[in-house]
């Protein structure tokens, strides 16, 4: 079978696909940019600790998927795969968020022999109870470090404040207490379900033809074996956890962290994509930099440059977030419910909407100049089963009615909560 190409002749843009006989989904996004990109990367992140394999119930420790991505660098014969890469020229990395893992490099050079490094330490677990151990050890440091982070702090107290149940209320990196439940065995139970490569995808953007990936994947990929798995997700009410978390920390001004919680929970594909756009111009009309609100409050000295305002859409949950530094949080965030009560009664205007909505789509096509942030970008879209090409479209597609609708349900008054980290008295 062939590569299909998408392209969307609206921005002059376009990419490849095709399901390999590993398994494995495919996407080159051809472009001619000095520097070459290539995510690796499976949907499995800090989410997935509960799940059902071919029947089989399993709960595994907080964590996991982060101390798995550490994990994965190691081989067995003892060679650094970062030492590996740096002899092509490359420069590699590798994130665990809540729902997704990704392994990366970007080169100026040899993108097919980096490529096959990518794809071949990715695809060779290797795990024993001594690199555990030792792995434990260096990870307890780094949550350590985190519990430190007034930013880490602010933000993970915001999802606690808004999920009771949802395991999206969990550190990315676990506890100290639940890494140290992790063993070679519960690695290689967890590896095998969600490395599957039916289960994960690769994203090339660079100077490099379909074909020439297909190669790659072909000398080192074997087919992947067919795999029921079924995440289990507790039932999270739609009201929030607790309406404020407060923090001292060793900070010099005040921060804070509102979350507006969406009330529904699982959506992907076109319907959250819909939703992420209209949300998205909602935001930027009420609280973006061109706002009524944003003049108000920094002339006032309430907000500074900080101050910012974004929708974070995935499968299994989304919320908005409005965030910054204010000697007085309290007034703020007073204020933002404030306006948006007034936008809910009032509406938004045509005016609003269009420079808004040409805003979103500028920023829309402008992801398409940058290699890694069309690859990373790619990938996020793709594992909720969302494309990166068609949202511009999306976008073109929104109608002041639907954002005026949207803007009638989309903030309960029993989903907003507050974090903010107060400096240290």
């Amino acid at each position: 079978m062939s590569f299909e190409i998408i392209e969307n002749k609206q921005i002059d843009e376009k990419y490849y696909h095709k399901k390999h006989k590993s398994g494995l989904d495919i996407y080159v996004i051809p472009k001619n940019h000095t520097t070459g990109y290539a995510v690796f990367g499976t949907k499995f992140g800090s989410i997935d600790n509960h799940f059902k394999v071919n029947g089989e119930e399993i709960k595994v420790p907080d964590g996991i998927a982060h101390f798995l991505e550490h994990k994965m660098f190691e081989n067995e014969d003892g060679v650094d795969t970062f030492k590996k890469y740096a002899e092509y020229g490359a420069s590699a990395n590798a994130y665990t968020s809540s729902d997704i893992t990704v392994y990366l490099f970007s080169a100026t050079a040899s993108m097919n022999e980096n490529l096959e490094i990518l794809l071949d330490f990715v695809s060779h677990p290797y795990f024993t109870k001594e690199t555990v151990d030792k792995e434990q050890g260096i990870i307890g440091q780094e949550i350590r470090m985190y519990d430190d982070n007034p930013n880490w702090r602010l933000y993970f107290n915001m999802l606690r404040a808004m999920y009771k149940n949802h395991p999206v209320n969990i550190d990315t990196a676990g506890t100290v207490e639940t890494i140290a439940e992790i063993t070679a065995e519960t690695l290689h139970k967890t590896y095998a379900t969600f490395y599957n490569l039916r289960n994960m995808a690769l994203c090339v953007c660079a100077d490099i033809s379909p074909e020439e990936v297909e190669a790659v994947c072909d000398k080192v990929l074997k087919e992947a074996p067919e795999l029921i798995v079924e995440r289990i997700y507790p039932n999270e009410p739609k009201e929030v956890n607790i309406p404020e978390i407060c923090e001292n920390m060793q900070v010099s001004m005040p921060m804070f962290s509102v979350g507006i919680k969406d009330p529904v929970q699982f959506e992907e594909g076109d319907a959250l994509a819909r939703k992420s756009a209209e949300m998205s111009i909602i935001l930027r009309v009420i609280f973006g930099k061109a706002s009524g609100f944003y003049s108000r409050l920094y002339s006032e000295g309430l907000i500074n440059s900080s101050f910012s305002a974004g929708f974070d859409a995935h499968s299994a949950f989304s919320y908005a977030e409005i965030s910054g530094l204010s000697e007085d949080p309290d007034a703020v965030y007073a204020e933002i419910k404030k306006e948006i009560a007034f936008y809910m009664e009032k509406g938004i205007t045509e005016e609003e909407f269009n420079r808004a909505k040409r805003a979103l789509y500028a920023a829309s096509v402008r992801v398409f100049d940058s290699t890694d942030d069309i690859a990373n970008s790619f990938l996020a879209y793709n594992f909720c089963g969302c494309d990166l090409l068609s949202e511009s479209s999306f976008i073109a597609d929104v109608t002041l009615d639907r954002v005026n609708a949207r803007l009638k349900t989309a903030f309960p008054d029993d989903a907003f909560v507050i974090s903010k980290v107060l400096p240290l008295e």
